[in-house]
């Protein structure tokens, strides 16, 4: 069982905080208050990520760097830019949980190691990720970026490399749609394989403005709504 942790500091905000049901609150505090890999995490347990039940996207990266860890906020980093952009979406909308949900494999930042920052933490996903992605029942397309979020919820049918995933993202679409990390450390990646933002990026414009395009707002204001961000 996770266990309780002591205050610390309070999920940082950005766009529209969109009520949630109790249920998910509950489960919610439970993940803020998650200390099972404690004694691992340098600079000590903030989950980050963001979720709704009327959410109809899914993004799911591996872990918190350390620039999110300070912020409290799911990709508030050059691959969040990277990222928004490969979407067409602007901060307003990545960032409202009723539209998109942010859900790493890791919520918290595992600190550095030789080669860049450690992979997420397995205990991870498998303490919680089941639960909270059984709270979003309206998920119509889930993006997966890098390797660990294409083990995880393509168990078996990845390639042999995270090129060969993504060369066969058909195999997967519409509903799920394998890409490589929008990293800065993906560069030479991208310049290797122009075919991805020539072929795929457009065909994931398109089906991200396919799902969005018809959503009302909330007229209430941030103060009076609920926050799905865990930070």
């Amino acid at each position: 069982m996770a266990t309780q942790r002591s205050p610390g500091r309070e999920p940082a905000q950005d766009g529209p905080q969109a009520p949630v049901p109790a249920s998910m609150r509950r489960l919610l505090g439970e993940v803020r208050a998650c200390t099972l890999c404690a004694a691992h995490l340098p600079l000590g347990p903030r989950p980050v990520l963001q979720v709704h039940p009327a959410a109809r996207i899914l993004v799911v990266g591996q872990a918190p760097g350390i620039k999110v860890h300070a912020a409290g906020i799911p990709f508030h980093d050059a691959s969040g830019e990277r990222l928004r952009e490969w979407m067409g979406v602007d901060r307003s909308v990545f960032y409202d949980a009723r539209r998109i949900a942010l859900l790493p494999m890791g919520f918290c930042y595992p600190g550095r190691g030789r080669g860049g920052d450690l992979p997420p933490r397995p205990e991870c996903a498998a303490t919680w990720r089941a639960r909270l992605l059984a709270t979003m029942p309206d998920i119509r397309l889930t993006i997966l970026l890098g390797q660990y979020a294409l083990a995880w919820h393509l168990p078996g049918q990845a390639g042999a490399t995270l090129t060969q995933t993504v060369q066969d993202w058909r195999a997967h679409w519409p509903r799920l749609l394998p890409m490589p990390h929008p990293s800065p450390r993906n560069n030479l990646w991208l310049r290797r394989n122009p075919w991805f933002e020539r072929e795929i990026v457009p065909q994931l414009r398109k089906r991200v403005q396919d799902l969005l395009g018809g959503f009302v707002p909330d007229s209430r204001s941030g103060r009076d709504a609920a926050s799905t961000r865990s930070g």
